[in-house]
């Protein structure tokens, strides 16, 4: 049988120049992707028994597929500047090793592909694809295989059910319904890959699910099925190769051939390919076959990926200080820490990873004890083994050996969400500096597009799969700590964690030059993860006897609230049953405006509710009083008590840096942003988060900021000029539109134009204006129009920001930050309407967000050079909050303000609120 063998020559050609580091021939042209081509040739040449090779290239970027999705692939970066000049010279690489190559304009090269083993499958041929594409999976299976190059791996079907959970036969619709960020492929938003399967291996295919879609149990996922059905279609369309171009080179033209010995020597030379010049001159002169190029990369490039990856176990000095040397002598690292837990505050150190070259990489273990054992986890080793046994340096020695080269200013520390490593080794004396961070690098890049965990990383630009913890750690009963996982399976877990982030790093880093995003990373993300770790790591201090307190004035209020709720009704039910309110509002109580959802439950969220109570109905104003209290009570009051570390007797919120799609940054763990304020029980909280004795609570609060950034990038020049002359803006504004003087106004009416102000920001609606303050939709929609009418430039901003997004899929914050508007062309108009609601808020909102890390940047040098202690404890949206000296109030106040309200030039003055007090909720 004839074996004919298929190059994705474009896929290679960027996972080489992704895997491989720099490189360049002597006139400077960058070479690295080239080299990695051509040792792929050479091996292909050499090793395999194919009667038939060619190399298949894509040509341009849009094909029919745009004109079945104008967006497909309309997300896609251009390619890095470094690799442009090497798509030319592979095909010179190709042409001059005598090895055929196809490319097409209008069609990608899978369809070529696809249909080119089709061809070949008919006449009886054996087809291997040199790709790892996961698009070109869906052919794998009688007679055609997948062989991954750089990881000599052979995909069959097996391999595509453990990447897809179905078979070849069914890949199609798993990606219909999954959709590919990469690509631009919708699919069904909320469907991945694991409940496409499922759904797939209930239904059998997508045309009966789709048909039979109201028989899903998840309502969500019925409901997204059914309402993006044609989305899905639209999908399969685009992910289904084309098995059917009408290609013009016969399968004949691609036999294999001997390679031409003086071209092929002359293009070595050419790109100064030294060690293969020396290796395969003779041969490739005398015309014989060529030997296989595997490990004949130059001494100056480091293990391509291609190779197997080296992860050693160091458990002595001598292994780690030949580890740390070479740290030294690269000048960058890539390190990640493994723990007992995934509170930094509290995790132990287990051990540590480093990486100083992709491929290479090592673990140190520092905590481990005796292997547990894990059920089907179980790695071999004798749960009975003693400490004494597992071979580790001690964790002092170990961390007096690390410490000069995490603390060194020359040598560059990279890791994926570097500010948790940070924190582990800051609590056992180790200030690791200068940092780089793939997860913020990533999000700088992609805001929200895509998730910027590693596992999701290294699957997207690596296309690697990572190791999983529950793959070494077990789950469930069998789960153990990572302290207790055998020293092999730590070994390749915590070493691939390193390994990965310097690739991650490799391909991300480089982006930031090419795509204009250094600023924004190196002026604010980048050095607000030291500020940030501080932060956290100080904490705040809670009074838990208030907390205990307050928690049993809530339970006791529950009660009572319960007992009322009850005694309108006339009998008892459960408060807390949606179920059971639907029915005892819209069944019993006979309320107007019920509707059933799917469940064939009566809907009773807050929207609900609001409507009812507005309509002056006691019973929903009621529940919701008592919703409020409830979730104060389990989110707070009780939640925070067990949230006080026992050592500091602190709260310790986390920062996450890359969660939100405008660069706001977001409090976990407790969440300490979502508290509210405008109710009594909300500030009652607040009152229990206290200063040290000694020492006083400072909040520093932005006025008005998201207004005053509408002012600046709309160019009103009405609100501009009230700002400065420091007029209350929202009576200002009821004066202009509704025509009633400032003096005397009523209160009702200012704060429908406040109403407007903000609501203008977030794009309300006239519905939304109108729910919100409880008036018939024509009276909201005639005070918009009023405000537009006096306000024209914000309507042109508005319009101006959604073509905007519209055309470039993204907008920008004033500081350079790129939010994506993903759902800005959605078919649905509710989708899209929610997407241009996001594009109009997201430069107003991120551009906050940029000023208060701008000011934050810059508050910790801004402090010490005045000579002053307080400590920055919290940020909540516009606020911060420091703990002060009694006898630096003042003076730290001043320092903060001025900080803070010089963070920004913009066209109106900054204004920052002061407070100074015992309690958060007194000092706000």
């Amino acid at each position: 049988m004839q074996h004919v063998f298929l190059i994705d020559g474009s896929g290679f050609i960027f996972r080489a120049f992704h895997a491989l580091p720099p490189m360049t021939r002597p006139d400077g042209t960058p070479v690295n992707a080239v080299y990695g081509f051509t040792t792929m040739i050479l091996k292909l040449i050499e090793d395999t028994d194919a009667d038939y090779i060619a190399v298949v290239f894509d040509t341009a970027r849009r094909t029919f597929r745009n004109e079945i999705y104008p967006d497909y692939k309309a997300q896609r970066p251009p390619p890095p500047e470094a690799l442009i000049p090497q798509f030319a010279l592979v095909r010179e690489a190709a042409r001059a090793f005598n090895v055929a190559q196809v490319e097409m304009e209008g069609y990608e090269a899978d369809d070529l592909i696809a249909t080119y083993a089709c061809l070949a499958h008919e006449k009886g041929a054996k087809v291997t694809i040199v790709s790892s594409d996961k698009d070109l999976m869906q052919l794998v299976g009688d007679g055609i295989t997948l062989y991954d190059a750089m990881r000599n791996r052979v995909i069959g079907p097996d391999e595509v059910r453990e990447k897809f959970g179905v078979g070849p036969e069914r890949v199609i619709d798993v990606q219909a319904l999954a959709g590919d960020s990469s690509d631009n492929v919708p699919g069904i938003r909320g469907i991945g890959v694991k409940t496409a399967a499922q759904l797939i291996a209930e239904f059998g295919d997508l045309d009966t699910l789709l048909a039979r879609a109201a028989e899903v149990k998840r309502p969500k996922c019925r409901e997204a099925l059914i309402e993006h059905a044609e989305m899905a279609r639209v999908s399969r369309r685009l992910v289904t190769l084309c098995k059917d171009v009408p290609v013009t080179a016969p399968l004949e033209t691609f036999v294999k051939r001997t390679p031409d010995g003086p071209a092929a020597m002359a293009f070595l030379r050419e790109q100064a390919f030294r060690s293969l010049i020396a290796k395969l001159e003779g041969r490739l002169m005398a015309g014989s076959p060529v030997p296989a190029a595997v490990g004949d990369a130059p001494a100056v490039i480091p293990v391509p990926v291609a190779a197997q990856p080296r992860y050693e176990l160091v458990q002595d000095e001598t292994a780690l200080a030949s580890w740390i040397a070479a740290a030294h002598a690269t000048g960058f690292v890539a390190f990640d820490t493994e723990t007992t837990s995934l509170d930094a505050m509290t995790a132990k150190l287990v051990g540590v990873s480093l990486a100083v070259e992709p491929g290479h990489a090592c673990y140190i273990p520092l905590g481990h004890q005796a292997p547990a054992a894990q059920g089907a986890l179980d790695f071999g080793g004798d749960a009975a083994t003693a400490q004494s046994e597992i071979r580790q340096i001690p964790m002092a020695r170990a961390i007096e050996l690390l410490k000069p080269l995490l603390e060194d200013d020359s040598v560059l520390k990279i890791g994926q969400n570097i500010k948790y490593d940070m924190q582990v080794l800051a609590n056992l004396g180790v200030a690791v500096a200068p940092i780089d961070d793939t997860m913020l690098i990533s999000y700088v890049l992609d805001g929200a597009l895509h998730g910027h965990g590693m596992d999701e990383l290294a699957e997207l630009l690596l296309d690697h799969k990572t190791i999983q913890f529950k793959d070494v750690a077990g789950t469930g009963k069998n789960k153990v700590t990572f302290d207790r996982v055998p020293l092999e399976a730590a070994r390749d877990y915590a070493a691939e964690d390193a390994d990965v982030t310097l690739k991650l790093y490799n391909v991300l880093k480089p982006r930031l030059i090419a795509e204009r995003m250094v600023t924004v990373y190196e002026t604010m993300d980048r050095p607000l993860v030291p500020v940030l770790e501080r932060m956290e790591r100080w904490g705040i201090k809670v009074d838990a006897t208030e907390l205990k307190r307050l928690s049993d004035d809530f339970a006791g209020r529950l009660v009572d609230l319960e007992d009322k709720i009850h005694q309108l009704v006339g009998r008892p039910f459960n408060v807390a049953s949606p179920k059971q309110l639907g029915e005892v509002l819209f069944e019993d109580m006979g309320l107007a405006g019920g509707r059933k959802g799917k469940t064939g439950a009566y809907s009773t969220d807050a929207e609900v509710l609001e409507a009812l109570a507005a309509e002056g109905h006691d019973l929903p104003a009621r529940v919701l009083d008592w919703r409020q209290l409830a979730k104060l009570k389990s989110t707070y009051t009780d939640t925070l008590i067990g949230q006080i570390n026992p050592r500091t007797g602190r709260v310790h919120t986390s920062y996450a840096m890359a969660a939100t799609s405008t660069g706001r940054l977001a409090s976990t763990d407790p969440n300490l942003q979502n508290i509210p304020i405008r109710t009594e029980e909300g500030r009652k909280i607040r009152r229990a988060f206290i200063a040290e004795p000694g020492f006083k609570l400072l909040s520093a609060d932005y006025s008005q900021i998201e207004l005053r950034l509408l002012a600046h990038v709309a160019g009103i020049e009405a609100l501009t000029e009230a700002f400065h002359k420091g007029l209350d803006i929202h009576a200002m504004t009821a004066s202009q539109v509704f025509g009633v003087p400032i003096e005397g106004m009523d209160p009702m009416v200012r704060r429908k134009a406040k109403a407007i102000n903000f609501g203008i920001i977030y794009g309300i609606s006239a519905f939304g204006l109108a729910r919100q303050l409880g008036i018939p939709r024509g009276e909201a929609d005639a005070y918009i129009q009023a405000y537009f009418a006096r306000y024209p430039g914000i309507r042109d901003y508005m319009e101006k920001t959604k073509e905007e997004a519209r055309t470039k899929g993204v907008v920008a914050t004033l500081f350079g930050r790129r939010c994506p508007t993903p759902g800005i062309a959605d078919k649905n108009p509710a989708m899209r309407n929610f997407a241009e609601r996001a594009a109009i808020n997201a430069p107003i909102q991120g551009g906050a967000a940029d000023i208060i890390k701008r000011a934050m940047v810059k508050l910790p040098a801004a402090l010490e050079a005045a000579n002053l202690s307080a400590r920055m404890l919290l940020q909540v949206h516009d606020e911060l909050v420091f703990e002060v000296p009694d006898a630096e109030t003042e003076a730290t106040a001043a320092v903060v303000k001025a900080v803070m309200e010089g963070a920004a030039k913009l066209d109106v003055p900054l204004v920052v609120d002061t407070g100074i007090a015992q309690s958060w909720d007194e000092a706000h």
